[in-house]
């Protein structure tokens, strides 16, 4: 495995795509902020410059950004990347 991601993770408290990318950060046991869009609108506004786009969850990793994702997608692209090896859960 790759050294240890800067991973910033723009999600809503509450909300079943949000939810599916902290799993999947929890299933690699991968440290990461987790700053919450719903409740401060400067984060918010901060992943809509960064990310272009009004979308969330928007990961950032190592300084990519992942606009628009779900756990899957996230899982996908670490694996593609070699931040991690494929598991199996």
């Amino acid at each position: 495995m790759a050294e240890t991601p800067n991973i910033v993770a723009y999600l809503k408290p509450v909300c079943g795509w949000s939810n599916s990318v902290r799993e999947t950060f929890s299933k690699y046991d991968l440290q990461y902020e987790d700053k919450d869009i719903i409740n401060n609108p400067e984060i918010y506004a901060e992943m809509v410059q960064k990310s272009g786009q009004p979308l969330s969850p928007c990961v950032e990793i190592n300084g990519q950004m992942l606009a628009d994702v779900d756990g899957n997608e996230v899982e996908t692209w670490l694996v593609e990347n070699g931040v991690v090896e494929a598991a199996t859960a």
